[in-house]
């Protein structure tokens, strides 16, 4: 729970693909095996999914981004990692979305800022 000790010993690592998010007011349209992650909001369920899959389903979006995965264990009431790392991004002018899981943070950034914000989280690690 270490704040310093975590961005220490996170190490991003960008995942293969391209992944957009959609909503549906039908959470049946998608199979849940092809999402990534789901959340219900009183609008519809955003998905994060695919964009081939979202492509092959006719879905649309208006965002592509790169999926980028902490490679450290953070406990869930750790404080101030998201926020490091979306201070260093802001500072590069790089957008992020951040989905906690249980065992990793997820970071999607816009698709064409994939090898930048990399660079910027590894760096982060490096200073502290």
């Amino acid at each position: 729970m270490d704040i310093d000790v975590i961005l220490r010993s996170m190490s991003p690592r960008l995942n293969e693909g391209e992944y957009v998010f959609v909503t549906l007011t039908d959470i049946s349209q998608v199979n849940r095996n092809d999402t990534i992650c789901e959340l219900r909001e009183a609008e519809g369920t955003t998905v994060v999914i695919e964009k081939s899959k979202a492509d092959e389903l006719g879905f649309t979006y208006n965002y592509v981004a790169a999926w980028i995965t902490l490679n450290v264990h953070s406990a869930l009431e750790s404080v101030g990692l998201t926020a490091a790392f979306s201070t260093a991004l802001t500072q590069h002018n790089i957008s992020c979305n951040v989905i906690a899981g249980f065992y990793h943070d997820h970071i999607f950034v816009d698709a064409k800022d994939a090898t930048k914000a990399i660079e910027v989280i590894t760096n982060l690690s490096k200073i502290n």
